[in-house]
């Protein structure tokens, strides 16, 4: 019984002792690390929350969770060993893989467990995404591929050397921590993996780690620019809606760093009258920022405010004022522009109308010296018809030819005219007469009658004045060819009295000829002002006669 009892004794205080040692002090529990690593390369771990793996104040003890905790051996020759706070694994197998735990006790007697899962696979697994340790994906046109931990730490641990391979090829020359890739293009995506060659107690082993890189294009800020508004004013209708577009360029592949907002008199705009947008210009991806302000009915008081449109980049700054302006009314300018076409075509017509007016008041000025050295002795050479013309006509033409035709142009203008009957000499052959007379005018002016030109008639006597009657024909065919054919003078054309219904049809060929070119200037009789110098009638006829009359002669340069 006493056997039994002490016994039972020994039992309780093993039991105890056990558990004391197992659970004691109570540890607590940092978060887990997972790794995944090949087979046929090293791999050496240290807690990423542990500072100091190699501190000899604090006892560090690594287990294996498994069916049963497995302690870790601190022995370096061990192919799986610890050391300190870290953890070894030389020439691994998949028998390595589980779950690691290392408990830290501390001096003042704090203690932590910090755990870690790593799986061990075969080399055949080489370049597997699964293995990659995040991919480098940004828009920086030079990109920096950093060595992922616990390589990179393994590596400035033991002084070992780097090697970079994209793809599993060597890039010559490539040996830094960090491996740049500048000028990035579409080419060079693909993965990357950093190799350490380290020692450890004499023995060389190899660490690796990979990343993919992923292009996204040109990444790059630039100061920003404020694209619209572009000037500093905008015109608007009161009453009426407007929208107000405030754009900015920030740079290329900038999205989030790129803020265009309206200011109105120094406050933000309402978020009911404003909307903003982003969007990338293709190919390029220039990074452009809209903000768009509606404001639905103008009014007075919105011509006061000031409008600032802001633009905000990744580190710049810049803004642009903007005012509304009334739009000017058109009416003034279509009332300016309907005065001046008023104005145009009453000028138009006051020249038309004065025209004869101008030139004889600026005749005097504009005389051709020309002018002044034609030797012939009369201005004009009149020629009219007594055959086959009733006695009205007969009368007003020789109230013409007597009175109304010399007391304006000879008395009054001074003009030398030529006229049968008066100035030719009897007796003289009249053919030689008409010849050299005509040679001796500047102008042929043909009176024309209604019945002018048949010639089938002839009358008494009495018609006219002995010494108005004149052979007619003769003179028209004579003054005609000069006008005509030799070119020699020009014709002026009067009509008197009316052509009658066959109009001047009765007319020889070459007068209707003239008559089409220049209409014939009417003989108003029945006008009170007809009689005077300065009518309408007579300008015209002075407007034909020639700029200074023929100079005056003695008689004796006439016979």
């Amino acid at each position: 019984m006493e056997a039994f009892r002490l016994l039972f004794l020994v039992v309780v205080v093993i039991s105890t002792s056990e558990c004391s040692e197992t659970t004691q002090p109570e540890c607590k529990d940092l978060d887990t690390e997972t790794f995944r690593i090949l087979e046929d390369e090293a791999f050496y771990f240290v807690p990423s929350t542990l500072l100091d793996p190699n501190n000899p104040n604090v006892n560090f003890t690594w287990y294996k969770n498994s069916s049963q905790f497995e302690k870790i051996s601190s022995d370096e020759r061990d192919r799986v060993h610890f050391h300190g706070g870290a953890l070894f694994f030389l020439n691994p197998d998949s028998a390595d893989s589980g779950h690691y735990t290392a408990r830290k006790i501390s001096s003042s007697g704090k203690c932590y467990n910090y755990h870690v899962n790593i799986n061990f696979f075969s080399a055949s697994y080489r370049g597997s995404e699964a293995f990659t340790y995040g991919p480098i994906e940004n828009s920086d046109q030079n990109k920096k591929i950093p060595c992922p931990d616990p390589v990179s730490y393994t590596c400035k641990m033991f002084k070992g050397n780097f090697t970079w391979y994209k793809e599993l090829n060597l890039l010559p020359g490539k040996n830094e921590e960090n491996l740049w890739v500048n000028n990035v293009t579409k080419h060079d995506e693909g993965m990357y993996t950093c190799i350490c060659t380290w020692t450890h107690n004499h023995k060389v082993y190899n660490s690796s780690a990979s990343r993919r890189l992923k292009h996204k294009g040109l990444h790059k800020h630039d100061d920003v620019q404020i694209l619209t508004p572009s000037n500093k004013e905008q015109v608007a209708d009161e009453g009426f809606k407007i929208i107000l577009n405030c754009s900015i360029y920030c740079g290329v592949n900038v999205k989030h760093d790129c803020d265009a907002s309206w200011l109105v008199n120094g406050n933000p705009a309402k978020k009911t009258d404003i909307s903003t947008k982003m969007f990338m210009v293709n190919p390029s991806n220039i990074t452009i920022s809209t903000a768009i302000l509606t404001i639905d009915k103008v009014s007075a008081k919105h011509f006061q405010d000031k409008f600032e449109c802001v633009g905000v980049g990744f580190n710049t700054y810049e803004s642009v004022s903007l005012t509304l302006k009334r739009r000017e009314s058109i009416t003034p300018l279509v009332i300016g522009g309907v005065c001046v076409l008023l104005f145009c075509v009453i000028a138009a017509m006051l020249v038309k109308w004065f025209a004869i007016d101008l030139a004889l008041f600026f005749r005097p000025f504009c005389t051709l010296s020309s002018r002044n050295e034609d030797a012939r002795l009369y201005d004009a050479y009149v020629v009219y018809q007594t055959q086959g013309i009733d006695k009205g006509t007969e009368n007003t033409l020789s109230m013409f030819i007597t009175k109304s035709l010399p007391s304006v142009l000879e008395k009054k203008c001074g003009y030398r005219l030529f006229l049968h009957g008066r100035d030719d000499i009897p007796g003289e052959d009249r053919l030689e007469v008409v010849e050299k007379c005509m040679r001796q005018s500047r102008r042929l002016m043909v009176l024309l009658t209604p019945g002018s030109g048949s010639g089938s008639e002839t009358t008494d006597g009495d018609l006219l004045p002995p010494q108005m009657s004149a052979i007619g024909g003769f003179d028209w065919q004579v003054g005609l060819h000069h006008a005509l054919v030799q070119r020699e003078m020009n014709v002026i054309l009067i009509q008197l009295g009316d052509t009658g219904p066959e109009g001047y049809t009765h007319l020889p060929p070459g007068v209707q000829h003239l008559i089409r070119k220049s209409a014939p200037i009417r003989w108003p009789e029945c006008s009170q002002g007809a009689a005077a110098w300065n009518s309408r009638f007579w300008k015209k006829v002075r407007y034909l006669m020639p700029a200074t009359p023929a100079k005056k002669c003695a008689l004796s340069d006439i016979i």
